[in-house]
């Protein structure tokens, strides 16, 4: 049976480590063994000695400070988890932890909500399931990321990527103020970000002189967004069984797509090869879904090789015609253009189109 998870916690208050490493060991599902040093030296030497799958550094410690400890151990141990656990409120610390890989940035739990919270977020760091997640400097749901930054009252704004189409959310002192994505602002722009499954997410720098646009508290607007997304959920018509459209409403909005200039074809699929095709302006889509979905794999593998960053275009041109390819959530899309179409013109109408398809 494999062991349970190790957690490193360092902190110079000794009281504050007997605290944690008692919640910690007795109160987390995983039930992870608690270790525990006062300095950074210790800290080091334990993580030199033994494998664990998470280290939790206050980041007032001697000699040696908590950002230093840190650092060494994202590049000695990159597949350990960090988190930062301090009563440091400061934003300069908050940009260089993250920079640096640190996977969550705490303040001391002053009450039982942050508490709790905090226990939840540790235990779901623990686990090897991250599908389904918002991937950037932190792994969790998009929903958790809007949490921490308003439970620690932080002035920042968080740019969210659902493949090439983007939007933002502006928190200051721990409050949503404002929202833009695909064309919308304020609450149904936020709306529309959190209906997107999976992407990536960049903490940028707060925007003080951002004019507020909405002011249902951030608790609010997570209950009223999660009950859209729930009444909009129960209006889609039942999927039959075995059935894996990319969207219900996919030939609506193939239709729409269709209409762009210079539009030859629009071909969506799903990612596995069982899901139904949803196409115009082709005779036969089983061949180019196949042909599209081994060339996006391949050029997302190149990808990963490289270390280049996720893949969000591909743009081929010939005699004949022009074809752009894409994914946008859990839907590969492909357009061919007439081949009298500039490549920028092609790259620029396959963003709206994009934008278009997410909206």
């Amino acid at each position: 049976m494999p062991s349970n998870p190790k957690i490193l916690l360092l902190d110079d208050d000794l009281g504050v480590l007997e605290l944690y490493r008692e919640m910690l060991s007795q109160h987390l599902p995983s039930l992870p063994e608690v270790r525990t040093a006062s300095n950074a030296s210790r800290a080091l030497a334990l993580l030199e000695s033994d494998t664990f799958a998470l280290m939790i550094s206050d980041l007032n410690l001697p000699k040696m400070d908590g950002l230093q400890t840190l650092s060494i151990a994202r590049r000695k141990y990159p597949q350990m988890r960090l988190v930062v656990l301090t009563g440091i409120r400061d934003e300069q610390f908050r940009t260089r932890a993250y920079a640096m890989g640190v996977d969550q940035y705490w303040i001391k739990p002053e009450s039982d909500q942050e508490l709790g919270l905090f226990m939840e977020s540790i235990e779901s760091l623990l686990s090897s399931e991250d599908q389904g997640k918002f991937r950037g400097l932190q792994s969790k749901s998009l929903v958790d990321i809007i949490q921490l930054e308003c439970l620690s009252q932080s002035t920042t704004t968080l740019k969210i990527t659902n493949g090439v189409v983007d939007g933002r959310i502006w928190i200051q002192n721990g409050e949503v103020i404002d929202a833009e994505a695909v064309g919308l602002n304020a609450e149904p722009a936020f709306q529309r970000i959190l209906s997107w499954k999976t992407g990536s997410f960049e903490l940028l720098p707060g925007d003080p002189d951002r004019s507020r646009t909405i002011f249902t508290s951030y608790q609010g607007l997570l209950l009223n967004t999660a009950q859209a997304l729930d009444e909009a959920a129960s209006q889609l018509p039942p999927v039959p069984q075995g059935a894996t459209d990319p969207a219900p409403d996919a030939a609506m909005r193939i239709a729409e797509l269709s209409q762009f200039p210079g539009v030859e074809f629009v071909l969506a699929s799903g990612l596995n090869r069982d899901s139904k095709d949803d196409y115009w302006g082709l005779d036969h889509p089983q061949p180019v879904a196949q042909w599209v979905q081994d060339t996006l794999r391949g050029f997302a593998e190149l990808a990963d090789q490289l270390q280049v960053g996720h893949l969000q275009q591909i743009i081929g041109t010939g005699p004949q015609r022009k074809v752009a390819l894409a994914r946008s959530g859990d839907t590969q899309l492909c357009v061919g253009f007439t081949p009298a179409l500039p490549a920028d013109t092609v790259q620029e109408t396959m963003n709206s189109i994009l934008t278009k398809w997410v909206s």
